[in-house]
Protein backbone atom coordinates (compact mmCIF):
# COMPACT_ATOMS: atom_id res chain seq x y z
CA UNK A 1 0.00 0.00 0.00
CA UNK A 2 1.14 3.18 -0.26
CA UNK A 3 2.07 5.92 1.99
CA UNK A 4 -1.01 8.26 1.01
CA UNK A 5 -3.10 4.86 1.33
CA UNK A 6 -1.70 3.88 4.13
CA UNK A 7 -2.28 7.12 5.58
CA UNK A 8 -5.87 7.42 5.02
CA UNK A 9 -6.29 3.57 6.20
CA UNK A 10 -5.07 4.59 9.26
CA UNK A 11 -7.25 7.66 9.84
CA UNK A 12 -10.12 6.73 7.90
CA UNK A 13 -12.82 6.34 11.49
CA UNK A 14 -10.99 9.68 12.65
CA UNK A 15 -12.07 11.16 9.45
CA UNK A 16 -15.71 9.55 9.56
CA UNK A 17 -16.04 11.25 12.89
CA UNK A 18 -15.12 14.50 12.21
CA UNK A 19 -17.09 14.17 9.21
CA UNK A 20 -20.29 13.30 11.39
CA UNK A 21 -19.78 16.45 13.52
CA UNK A 22 -19.81 18.50 11.22
CA UNK A 23 -22.23 16.87 9.10
CA UNK A 24 -24.93 18.43 11.07
CA UNK A 25 -23.91 22.19 10.56
CA UNK A 26 -26.35 23.87 8.38
CA UNK A 27 -24.51 26.21 6.46
CA UNK A 28 -26.88 28.19 4.60
CA UNK A 29 -27.79 29.25 7.80
CA UNK A 30 -25.57 32.61 9.20
CA UNK A 31 -25.36 31.32 12.88
CA UNK A 32 -25.01 27.83 12.50
CA UNK A 33 -22.30 28.80 9.27
CA UNK A 34 -20.41 31.19 12.21
CA UNK A 35 -20.77 27.99 14.68
CA UNK A 36 -18.63 25.81 11.89
CA UNK A 37 -16.24 28.88 11.07
CA UNK A 38 -15.51 28.98 14.89
CA UNK A 39 -15.05 25.64 15.43
CA UNK A 40 -12.68 25.32 11.74
CA UNK A 41 -10.97 28.52 13.32
CA UNK A 42 -9.61 26.61 16.91
CA UNK A 43 -8.82 23.70 15.01
CA UNK A 44 -6.77 25.29 12.24
CA UNK A 45 -5.18 27.90 14.70
CA UNK A 46 -3.89 25.15 16.46
CA UNK A 47 -2.14 22.95 13.53
CA UNK A 48 -0.91 25.90 11.68
CA UNK A 49 1.33 26.72 15.11
CA UNK A 50 2.62 23.50 15.61
CA UNK A 51 3.14 23.74 11.60
CA UNK A 52 5.12 26.80 11.62
CA UNK A 53 7.29 25.29 14.80
CA UNK A 54 7.70 21.58 13.01
CA UNK A 55 9.03 22.58 9.22
CA UNK A 56 7.15 19.65 7.56
CA UNK A 57 8.68 18.05 4.36
CA UNK A 58 5.17 18.12 2.83
CA UNK A 59 3.90 21.23 1.23
CA UNK A 60 0.75 23.28 2.63
CA UNK A 61 -0.92 26.63 2.45
CA UNK A 62 -2.24 28.62 5.63
CA UNK A 63 -5.52 28.98 5.48
CA UNK A 64 -6.09 31.01 9.00
CA UNK A 65 -6.09 34.44 7.43
CA UNK A 66 -9.11 33.18 4.86
CA UNK A 67 -10.71 31.73 8.40
CA UNK A 68 -10.09 34.89 9.95
CA UNK A 69 -11.46 37.13 7.40
CA UNK A 70 -15.07 35.05 6.98
CA UNK A 71 -15.38 35.58 10.67
CA UNK A 72 -14.20 39.43 10.59
CA UNK A 73 -17.21 39.22 7.49
CA UNK A 74 -19.31 37.94 9.88
CA UNK A 75 -18.71 40.68 12.71
CA UNK A 76 -16.83 37.87 14.63
CA UNK A 77 -13.21 37.85 16.42
CA UNK A 78 -11.19 34.68 15.78
CA UNK A 79 -11.52 32.66 18.90
CA UNK A 80 -8.39 31.17 20.67
CA UNK A 81 -6.63 27.99 18.94
CA UNK A 82 -6.90 24.93 20.60
CA UNK A 83 -3.15 23.76 20.96
CA UNK A 84 -1.66 21.16 18.85
CA UNK A 85 1.10 19.10 21.65
CA UNK A 86 3.13 16.82 19.66
CA UNK A 87 6.66 16.24 19.37
CA UNK A 88 8.75 18.63 16.79
CA UNK A 89 9.15 16.06 14.04
CA UNK A 90 8.88 16.37 10.47
CA UNK A 91 6.74 12.65 9.77
CA UNK A 92 4.55 13.97 12.74
CA UNK A 93 3.84 17.43 10.63
CA UNK A 94 3.45 15.38 7.69
CA UNK A 95 0.28 14.12 9.12
CA UNK A 96 -1.12 17.03 10.40
CA UNK A 97 -0.85 18.35 6.92
CA UNK A 98 -2.60 15.56 5.24
CA UNK A 99 -5.47 16.32 7.28
CA UNK A 100 -5.47 20.11 6.59
CA UNK A 101 -4.44 19.82 3.02
CA UNK A 102 -7.05 17.12 3.05
CA UNK A 103 -9.72 19.02 4.28
CA UNK A 104 -9.37 21.50 0.90
CA UNK A 105 -11.17 18.28 -1.03
CA UNK A 106 -13.95 18.39 1.64
CA UNK A 107 -13.91 22.11 1.87
CA UNK A 108 -15.04 22.24 -1.99
CA UNK A 109 -18.27 20.34 -1.50
CA UNK A 110 -18.97 22.13 1.38
CA UNK A 111 -18.48 25.66 -0.09
CA UNK A 112 -21.76 24.92 -1.84
CA UNK A 113 -23.96 24.66 0.86
CA UNK A 114 -22.82 28.20 1.63
CA UNK A 115 -25.58 30.41 2.25
CA UNK A 116 -25.72 33.59 -0.30
CA UNK A 117 -24.16 36.26 0.79
CA UNK A 118 -22.16 34.46 3.46
CA UNK A 119 -18.35 34.92 3.06
CA UNK A 120 -16.98 31.69 1.83
CA UNK A 121 -12.86 32.25 1.14
CA UNK A 122 -11.94 29.35 3.96
CA UNK A 123 -14.05 26.92 2.34
CA UNK A 124 -13.21 28.16 -1.09
CA UNK A 125 -9.99 27.82 -0.96
CA UNK A 126 -9.35 24.67 -2.88
CA UNK A 127 -6.45 22.83 -4.62
CA UNK A 128 -4.35 24.21 -7.48
CA UNK A 129 -4.89 21.35 -10.50
CA UNK A 130 -3.00 18.37 -9.43
CA UNK A 131 -1.99 19.68 -6.17
CA UNK A 132 -3.60 16.86 -4.20
CA UNK A 133 -2.07 14.07 -6.65
CA UNK A 134 1.48 15.89 -6.12
CA UNK A 135 0.89 16.07 -2.43
CA UNK A 136 0.21 12.25 -2.14
CA UNK A 137 3.25 11.55 -4.66
CA UNK A 138 5.12 13.32 -1.78
CA UNK A 139 4.00 11.25 1.10
CA UNK A 140 4.28 7.99 -0.94
CA UNK A 141 8.40 9.16 -1.71
CA UNK A 142 8.07 9.93 2.47
CA UNK A 143 6.84 6.34 3.31
CA UNK A 144 9.84 5.08 0.41
CA UNK A 145 12.66 7.06 2.39
CA UNK A 146 11.56 6.19 5.56
CA UNK A 147 9.77 3.03 7.35
CA UNK A 148 8.42 5.11 10.32
CA UNK A 149 7.25 7.63 8.24
CA UNK A 150 3.47 6.37 8.19
CA UNK A 151 3.42 5.56 11.73
CA UNK A 152 4.84 8.68 12.54
CA UNK A 153 2.37 10.58 10.74
CA UNK A 154 -0.18 8.78 11.46
CA UNK A 155 0.17 10.41 14.73
CA UNK A 156 0.06 13.96 13.49
CA UNK A 157 -3.22 13.53 11.27
CA UNK A 158 -4.77 11.48 14.20
CA UNK A 159 -4.01 14.54 16.77
CA UNK A 160 -5.24 16.88 14.05
CA UNK A 161 -8.55 14.93 13.33
CA UNK A 162 -8.71 15.27 17.49
CA UNK A 163 -8.95 18.95 17.40
CA UNK A 164 -11.94 19.16 15.30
Amino acid sequence: MSGAGALRAATAAAHDRVDARFGDYDLGDRDDYARFLIDHARAVAGAEAYLDRASPTLAWQPRLPMLRADLAALGLAMPPPTPLDLPIDAATADGVVYVLEGSRLGGQMLVRGVGAGLPAAYLGAVHAPGAWRALRRAMDAAAERDDDWVARAQVGAAACFALY
